[in-house]
């Protein structure tokens, strides 16, 4: 029996409205995405890369369309219906990282794993911090850690539910080029030892290519981008 896709787009519509009208972001875009599969989103400023993963990871309803995650639907489910999905499949990692400044490294991580009522958020949470290297940091705040340590707390969060799919946004944007490099390394070596389904959103094409498929947004349409 064929697995279900791990993330799944059909006729995905988003639009906004404003005082000039109807300002389309996504038209009928569709994608599928199977399981343990690594894809980067790429594509211009503004081309609405951040929109479509908010979409996919259930953070936002489409105007149409519908989104399903190992085969079932999301998209008609209310916030506390998509935030359950969430906490049982996904893990994020943000640009800016996404650390709450007045917990530890430590409680940042077990947080999520709080949140979904594991008995287990400690242990899982140490073991993700040594993962990432940082058992010395467990009770510094984010305040305390360079950017590059602020992120690989978030990848320690990410990974310590040990999601099914992981969304990355600009996972490197706000890091100097030498500290996006090692937490490029960091991520996919973690995403290879946990084999996750990784969608990614990037302008950066050495890490694009660190990823099976490319696909670039535009015009509200993904298009499949090859090698020369």
């Amino acid at each position: 029996m064929q697995l279900p896709l791990a993330v799944e787009a059909v006729d995905l519509d988003k639009y906004i409205e404003n005082g000039a009208g109807r300002l389309d972001i996504l038209q009928s875009l569709s994608l599928q995405v199977e399981v343990g599969e690594k894809i980067a989103i790429i594509g211009s400023s503004g081309s609405g890369k951040s929109t479509l993963l908010s979409l996919l990871a259930g953070l936002d309803s489409p105007s149409g369309g519908k989104v399903l995650i190992n085969g079932s639907e999301i998209s008609h489910l209310d916030e506390d219906g998509r935030a359950a999905v969430r906490g049982r499949n996904m893990g994020f990692v943000f640009q800016s990282f996404q650390l709450l400044p007045s917990l530890t490294a430590l409680e940042n991580v077990m947080l999520p794993l709080q949140l979904a009522g594991r008995k287990d958020a400690r242990e899982q949470s140490l073991a993700a911090m040594e993962r990432v290297g940082l058992v010395h940091r467990l009770s510094h705040y984010p305040r305390q850690m360079s950017g590059g340590e602020q992120q690989r707390v978030a990848i320690a969060r990410a990974f310590a539910p040990q999601p099914s799919i992981l969304f990355a946004d600009e996972p490197t944007g706000n890091l100097d080029e030498q500290t996006g490099q090692r937490i490029v390394e960091l991520l996919f070596s973690l995403n290879a030892e946990s084999a996750t389904t990784l969608i990614l959103v990037t302008h950066d094409m050495t890490l694009a290519r660190r990823c099976e498929r490319r696909l670039r947004l535009h015009d509200g349409q993904l298009h499949e981008e090859r090698d020369a």
